[in-house]
């Protein structure tokens, strides 16, 4: 694999955690496929589901009326392998109400496997971990 084709390869897959982050903190439902497979497996404290449409179920009904977050993702690493990759991540979220400060903050650990699709790198799987929850 090229060097040209490994950071390309590499610049997609970070884009993939940002779109996550995007996707759960604007309600972008309808984008689920352009950071997911259809067969996507999450796993974390507060589900474990297999396939896009579970997800994406799930995150609409977790959604809490006037409560909004904001998702920032660090520490990004990526070990590409071919059409497959491994990525890890570490992501603050704070949630807060329109116009004030946030009243809760957590710490997550992410961990995901993507592959290479024909539209594009996308999660295939992908671990959530709490670290740690604030409420303020």
């Amino acid at each position: 694999m090229s060097t040209d084709t490994l950071i390309a390869d590499r610049i997609e897959i970070a884009d993939l955690f940002t779109r996550f982050a995007l996707l759960l903190d604007g309600g972008r439902w309808e984008e689920a496929d352009t950071v997911f497979t259809d067969d996507v497996e999450v796993h974390s404290p507060r589900i474990q589901v297999r396939g896009i449409d579970k997800v994406v179920d799930y995150m609409r009904k977790a959604q809490v009326e006037g409560e909004l977050t904001q998702h920032t993702t660090t520490d990004l690493l990526v070990n590409v392998n071919g059409d497959q990759a491994a990525a890890s991540a570490n992501s603050l979220v704070y949630y807060y109400r329109d116009g004030q400060p946030p009243h809760q903050t957590g710490g997550l650990r992410l961990a995901s496997t993507a592959v290479r699709t024909p539209a594009g790198w996308r999660l295939r799987e992908t671990r959530i971990m709490l670290a740690w929850m604030r409420k303020d």
